[in-house]
């Protein structure tokens, strides 16, 4: 499965054959060979899918940029694990956010803006941030998985739009991340242990129950599954 996207600045890159198969060290030693490591970055919310790219990154192109988008309403638990992780693997991490602080966004938003208008929320906090981010950018590598939610089910590893989205693990369950993050002793965030199966917004994120997709914790009574960051092409 690859998807592309036309026009695009990228089209013309040529994808091998059986990348879908490839591993997923694999599939990153391809993307810093195809868009070159000062044209890649990679993103991540330091989920367990992203700890798993980070570790293969470190042994892969350590070089590349890390981008965190810091959305100003994170778990205090995220904001310590991403500095750990930094230190952990010596990223080159760059954080983007919608403002200096939460107090200068809601002086400009309101309050609880979330409540009000979700998608402007999450344009303002997430896809904005991650737009700058990608200025000047050839492709990005996520952590996304198809079994994560339906939405996700038919992911392609590559995804050829304005800029080529690299998804290493997309063809992974939630068992293999968790049995390579205990194998390689990799940090991870604590609230996994107290029921947090994807961890996003603090207000907007909340336990799983017993049989409940990995997502479902997410903006609990909306039926939503997509923040719409990975709407950018």
């Amino acid at each position: 499965m690859i998807a592309t996207k036309d026009p695009t600045p990228m089209k013309q890159l040529s994808l091998p054959e059986g990348i879908e198969e490839t591993d997923a060290r694999g599939i990153i030693e391809w993307a810093v060979r195809a868009v070159e490591p000062d044209g890649l970055i990679v993103s991540t919310s330091f989920g367990p899918s992203g700890l798993v790219n980070l570790h293969l990154l470190s042994e892969v192109a350590p070089q590349v940029p890390v981008v965190f988008i810091d959305t100003l309403y994170h778990f205090q638990e995220t904001l310590e694990l991403a500095d750990q992780v930094r230190r952990h693997y010596g990223l080159d991490l760059r954080v983007y956010r919608p403002a200096d602080s939460r107090e200068v966004f809601e002086r400009e938003h309101g309050e609880r803006l979330w409540e009000r208008d979700i998608d402007r929320f999450h344009y303002l906090t997430k896809v904005e941030p991650m737009e700058r981010a990608l200025e000047g950018v050839k492709g990005w590598v996520t952590g996304r998985r198809r079994d994560q939610s339906a939405t996700r089910a038919e992911m392609p590893v590559i995804e050829v739009g304005e800029h080529i989205k690299v998804n290493p693990v997309a063809a992974w369950g939630r068992g293999d991340v968790w049995r390579f993050i205990l194998e390689h002793d990799i940090p991870y965030n604590p609230l996994h242990d107290m029921g947090y199966a994807s961890i996003g917004d603090e207000p907007l994120t909340t336990p799983i129950h017993l049989g409940e997709d990995e997502r479902a914790g997410r903006w609990r009574g909306e039926e939503r599954t997509e923040c719409g960051l990975h709407d950018i092409t």
